[in-house]
């Protein structure tokens, strides 16, 4: 008699969404602690401590995207590990958590300003206030971490050694006696028959 075996559904990988997304609530408290315009730890220069000062907002949307590119890369080495039953759904749990994660953080960030920051008059220009000019820098962490996990699944399967050559393989026939490859006008020992 045939036993019938039900196949239970896998379960999506929830904390590969939630813990991206949670994430990015430290790391926007980081970029307003490292970018020009916000507490400016990184370079602690006076004049860029100021968001009136329009050099600054080049600078403080690339800390975002640094900091960004930094968690996209961290996260695909947690999602390139080979122990997950369903791969492709936590890959995609992810990119969504990433996206989650990149929003929060330029919401906390910005947050953050209005809480601890000095108080700003942006009524001249928007970009005064501590806040994010290049909105394409929202899509770095889920777009860095496709392209590392992309980058990191090619170099394993370029990494990865033919096949051992048993037999139906492809190099079982080049290795019947002594194991050289007889290719076309060359004899099993590997040497050119005499003219």
């Amino acid at each position: 008699m045939m036993k019938l075996s039900r196949r239970t559904p896998s379960r999506l990988p929830w904390t590969v969404l939630a813990v991206p997304a949670v994430a990015g609530i430290p790391a926007g408290i980081l970029w307003w602690l490292l970018a020009p315009g916000g507490l400016n730890l990184i370079t602690r220069d006076q004049a860029l401590g100021s968001g009136g000062n329009p050099a600054v907002w080049l600078p403080r949307d690339l800390t975002l995207a640094g900091l960004m590119l930094f968690a996209g890369c961290l996260l695909a080495v947690f999602l390139a590990d080979k122990k997950r039953s369903d791969p492709q759904a936590a890959l995609l749990m992810g990119l969504a958590g990433a996206l989650v994660g990149n929003l929060l953080a330029w919401q906390t960030g910005m947050l953050a300003a209005r809480l601890w920051g000095a108080p700003v008059d942006a009524s001249a220009n928007a970009s005064i206030a501590f806040s994010l000019r290049a909105l394409p820098v929202l899509l770095m962490w889920p777009a860095a971490t496709a392209v590392a996990v992309f980058v990191m699944e090619l170099l394993h399967l370029l990494g990865k050694k033919p096949d051992g050559g048993g037999p139906g393989s492809p190099h079982a026939a080049g290795q019947a006696g002594t194991g050289d490859w007889a290719g076309p006008g060359v004899s099993e020992r590997g040497t050119r028959p005499a003219p």
